[in-house]
């Protein structure tokens, strides 16, 4: 275990994507007291546990710009939620970073903590849930030396989630399938709305 200097680390939430199948903004959907977005937000900031994470959108500036939380455009349009994750890991200043889509019910603070958790014990270069659908890379924890990996990838057009988490140092994490699942259609937001716990 890394035990010669504190880590650091940052959240991020990724609000990029047309919601094109769901037929409005996913992340403005109202979802508990508030919005979808909200809610993943405060999951990723509550992680830090004893004090509150600094969180960051990155992603359509001027659609989320009075919730009060500091956003970033991506620097990489049309590369898909590897453009996201790498403007993410240019900004931070932190060492693990949460990174997370703005369109998963599911995510709790406590989940965030355990991802958090496993990352630092881990020492590789992302930890990422797994459940028995594969991976799930848009809700993981990527070391910020990975930044020119994921440079890399873009520079070449080889913008698939799957295969960049496949080229790094990555420890699964598995985890029930309702922590990470994300939602695309009126019809998965009305079935996970109403079967979360």
């Amino acid at each position: 275990m890394a035990d010669s200097y504190e880590l650091t680390y940052a959240g991020f939430v990724l609000t990029g994507g047309n919601s094109s199948r769901m037929g409005r903004d996913k992340a403005a959907l109202p979802f508990g007291e508030g919005t979808l977005l909200e809610h993943v937000v405060a999951a990723v900031r509550n992680a830090g546990q004893a004090v509150p994470m600094d969180v960051t959108l990155i992603g359509a500036t001027a659609r989320y710009g009075d919730l009060g939380v500091p956003a970033v455009e991506d620097h990489y349009q049309g590369c898909g939620p590897l453009g996201g994750v790498c403007t993410a890991l240019e900004i931070t200043a932190a060492d693990l970073n949460l990174i997370v889509a703005c369109d998963m019910p599911g995510v709790t603070a406590e989940f965030c903590a355990s991802l958090l958790a496993a990352a630092e014990l881990a020492e590789a270069d992302c930890v990422v849930p797994e459940t028995n659908d594969g991976l799930h890379p848009l809700c993981a924890v990527y070391h910020r030396r990975v930044l020119p990996m994921a440079q890399e990838r873009i520079s070449r057009g080889a913008f698939k989630m799957q295969e960049f988490v496949g080229s790094l140092r990555a420890v699964k994490f598995p985890v029930a399938a309702r922590f990470v699942e994300n939602v695309n259609t009126p019809q998965e937001w009305d079935r996970r709305t109403g079967n979360l716990e």
